[in-house]
């Protein structure tokens, strides 16, 4: 396992980041502890997670398997980096979603106890709060991190003025502030390139790519197709419709270099200069070690500019689109 620090802090993480949106819905439990040992057993020690996890009937259900997981022993808790979220909304009652100071405090406390563990090393923000001021949600965060109940704080969905307005706030509070930003990234979708990368490298905040894959579409999706493995629906089903020519040439490139897509589509972030470690979310053992093989997949300057032809990116804004 291949090992980097999380943005400009001293924590050390694995390039690949272990999420377990799945677990519960559509793996059970059973299955997510035994593809928890076998990420922990490869050196996979970052593993993200969310309060609402688990689906509208059962918000938390997720983290619960976490948390038992965790009670089994064996230093899993220990060798483990474990980042949750919040902001999505819990009940009904008003202050159980966003980010205000109560709801920061309340949250935090349900996910300690639903993870059976006494502190978080990320607490990342799931998405932008436009309605509470950056300073009280500071002084909540301040208070936790003197508690004790976490370490670091992350956000996830930020604009790149979002993460700007977060840290300015808090160098006026002599405080940290981010340390990571959590963004949809892929070949696919690379609106991030435009303002968020620029500011996360400029804040020194580590990008935590999620849907690497694009749901599935840049895994051998047509190929899958082809053989009845796989029938897509839906806004999947859109989205391949209006970008199949592209990933055609995308399967067949890989093809040529001797890889299955969804490796080079991964080996692609990897290679990307902000990104600290994608996130991957496995429903089996099988996707796991798929992702894990990854790592050991090399992109020359060829393979790249091939890549960016075939999924052409942004340049910083304002270059972008003007001189």
């Amino acid at each position: 396992m291949q090992y980097t620090h999380l943005g400009r802090s001293g924590l050390k993480v694995s390039r690949l980041c272990l999420g377990t949106m799945n677990f519960g819905p559509h793996t059970d439990e059973p299955d997510a502890h035994k593809i928890m040992d076998a990420a922990s057993d490869a050196g996979v020690n970052f593993f993200d997670t969310a309060n609402v996890y688990g689906g509208a009937g059962h918000r938390g259900w997720t983290e619960e398997i976490i948390g038992r997981w965790f009670a089994g022993g064996g230093e899993r808790r220990e060798r483990t980096v474990l980042a949750t979220k919040l902001y999505g909304t819990m009940t009904d009652r008003p202050n159980e979603s966003k980010l205000s100071a109560l709801n920061i405090r309340r949250a935090l406390d349900s996910s300690l106890k639903r993870l059976q563990t006494d502190y978080i090393d990320v607490y990342q923000f799931h998405h932008v709060d436009r309605d509470t001021p950056w300073d009280e949600i500071w002084q909540a965060i301040e208070v936790a991190v003197q508690q004790g109940k976490i370490l670091y704080s992350g956000s996830s969905n930020f604009a790149g003025w979002h993460l700007a307005q977060a840290q300015e706030a808090a160098r006026r509070r002599n405080y940290t502030g981010l340390v990571s930003e959590q963004s949809i990234y892929n070949l696919l979708r690379r609106e991030v390139e435009l303002e968020v990368i620029p500011a996360a490298q400029q804040y020194g905040l580590g990008l935590i790519p999620w849907s690497p894959l694009q749901g599935g579409l840049l895994g051998g999706v047509l190929k899958k197709e082809i053989a009845g493995v796989r029938r897509t629906e839906g806004r999947a089903a859109e989205t391949l419709k209006s970008h199949r020519e592209q990933i055609q040439q995308f399967e067949d490139f890989a093809d040529e270099l001797g890889h299955e897509p969804g490796d080079i589509a991964l080996a692609w972030l990897l290679h990307q200069p902000a990104v600290t470690a994608p996130i991957v979310g496995p429903r089996t053992q099988e996707q796991l070690d798929a992702a894990i093989r990854a790592l050991n997949v090399t992109l020359d300057d060829a393979a790249l500019k091939k890549l960016d032809v075939i999924f052409p990116g942004h340049r910083p804004a304002p270059e972008d689109y003007a001189w």
